[in-house]
């Protein structure tokens, strides 16, 4: 059985969305691409729609001009066609190409770029149509028609406000002739369309938010899914345990044989421990050869105790060499003054005799 919304309590992992997103379930409102093209295909009639009118009223002209009937012959159709598409696409050109960089704007806008056929992939059981009388009834369709039923009623008032206001130019239209009938008709109307499409755009973007708290809501997880997840990323629990013990193990078994062979370890005094080697014959400069933090470096320091390995205490070398000197490695020459005189002190207290001495 499906868990409900209250339980639920988790926000969805980054795979969550992922995979939500991988199956083409993000937000994503219909009504803001459709109010979006809608004003921005008025805005562009705006700009260009007198070059379409100049080029559909020299196209009627040159249709209905005698000189046009009296040279129309059979071979001349298909040539007369293409010059009045050419005429007339010329002029859509620009409110065509406007409308797809918005719808693609748009989009991108909401969604991003995405390319999913999981939508695309046939669903038998949407044939059922049992399953399309349940959805007829559920809350959200309801839900949905009142919500439609309001931006209709919006919308008209908005209609109305704007034809009101014109009233009285609306009364006289018949002490107009044609052409201002038919500007004054075009102004109305395309007054009335800019504010619906206005009113449309901010009712897109309120039901924008709402498809996106929706879609946030549907990815909430609960708390056993987010186990379930972790272990499917991760690992079951007990077997990354098991392997964090075998690389303790591993650790233990290399601390116990290169702490011993170390010349002195030096400490901060808790938290880091690094354990130095010099061999004058075979190396250029000391070398980390152990390095840890917190119990690692305790077990360092008793390691250091049982074989008799001084310890000296000098805490901005300890932190320096433990974040820039991997084990293995040889010091940097900023450190050769420091390490030579701890070397130099743990000779003479230990009685041993370096032919070569640190640089």
């Amino acid at each position: 059985m499906a868990e409900s919304f209250e339980d639920r309590t988790e926000a969805p992992t980054p795979r969550r969305r992922e995979e939500a997103r991988e199956q083409g379930q993000v937000a994503r409102s219909a009504d803001l691409t459709a109010a979006a093209l809608l004003l921005g295909f008025l805005l562009l009639l705006n700009w260009f729609g007198g070059g379409l009118i100049r080029a559909l009223q020299g196209l009627v002209a040159e249709v209905l001009s005698p000189k046009s009937f009296s040279e129309l012959q059979v071979s001349s159709v298909g040539p007369l066609m293409l010059r009045y598409v050419s005429l007339v696409g010329g002029a859509l050109v620009p409110l065509l190409v406007g409308g797809m960089v918005i719808a693609i704007a748009v989009n991108l806008l909401q969604v991003g770029f995405i390319v999913s056929g999981k939508r695309l992939q046939p669903r038998p059981g949407l044939l059922n149509p049992l399953h399309g009388l349940a959805q007829i009834f559920k809350a959200d369709s309801l839900a949905h028609l009142i919500t439609n039923l309001l931006k209709l009623l919006l919308v008209a008032a908005v209609a109305w406000s704007a034809v009101k206001g014109r009233a009285l130019e609306i009364v006289g239209v018949q002490q107009l002739d044609y052409l201002q009938a038919f500007g004054l008709g075009a102004s109305i109307v395309y007054s009335v369309g800019l504010r619906i499409a206005v009113v449309l755009l901010v009712l897109a973007v309120l039901d924008y938010g709402y498809q996106k708290f929706r879609a946030e809501q549907q990815l909430r997880m609960t708390k056993q899914e987010i186990k379930e997840e972790m272990r499917r990323m991760e690992g079951d629990p007990k077997i990354k345990q098991r392997r964090r013990q075998i690389a303790l193990q591993m650790l233990a078994k290399r601390l116990k044989k290169d702490v011993p062979t170390a010349d002195v370890v030096v400490t901060n005094p808790t938290e880091f421990a690094i354990a130095l080697k010099y061999d004058a014959a075979t190396m250029h400069a000391p070398r980390v050869v152990a390095k840890g933090q917190g119990h690692i470096a305790a077990r360092i320091r008793q390691i250091a105790i049982e074989h008799g390995i001084p310890i000296i205490e000098r805490k901005p070398l300890a932190q320096a060499l433990y974040k820039l000197v991997e084990v293995g490695q040889e010091i940097p020459e900023q450190f050769y003054t420091a390490v030579a005189e701890i070397l130099a002190y743990v000779y003479e207290l230990t009685g041993k005799v370096r032919r070569k001495q640190t640089a």
